[in-house]
């Protein structure tokens, strides 16, 4: 990423207030759906994803993760990571090894993400490679992952 980053809008804004409890709220309502516990780490490391302008670095979390200034132990915030991805919350971007909150409204979809190579935000999108995963399970094949990252400067860094 860029220093020369002049302006102070992101992308994608993090969530506060009202929207950050209905965010949180509907991740709740979904772990209640499918039987899974949203523990107080787990719920922590989802507020601050959801809070965040932009991907975070398992590391960043950590620093974070104490709301008294003390930092989570790595294992938790890890774990709490992959709860969040297993049950779709958050993805992680792995050219970055960051992790951002899913702001997709379907459950199960593919993910993908215009990455600005300036500002470093991530904007999420879902491609569309019907055609192609129908071709790959009609040859045998089970898709499992697909994470599509595209670089280049958001509207805002142009």
């Amino acid at each position: 990423m860029g220093t020369e980053c002049h302006h102070a809008e992101s992308a994608q804004p993090g969530l506060e207030g009202v929207a950050l409890a209905n965010a949180v709220a509907a991740a709740q309502a979904q772990c209640e759906r499918t039987r899974e516990r949203l523990t107080p780490p787990r719920r922590r490391v989802l507020e601050l994803l959801l809070e965040s302008d932009g991907p975070m670095k398992a590391y960043d979390l950590i620093a974070a993760y104490g709301q008294d200034g003390e930092p989570a132990k790595p294992p938790t915030v890890y774990r709490a990571l992959e709860f969040l991805e297993r049950l779709g919350f958050a993805h992680r971007i792995e050219s970055l090894n960051a992790y951002v909150p899913c702001r997709m409204e379907s459950a199960g979809h593919r993910a993908a993400f215009l990455i600005c190579e300036c500002c470093g935000a991530a904007q999420e999108f879902e491609p569309d490679f019907s055609a192609q995963f129908a071709a790959a399970e009609a040859a045998g094949y089970a898709v499992r992952t697909v994470t599509l990252e595209a670089r280049g400067l958001c509207p805002a860094c142009r």
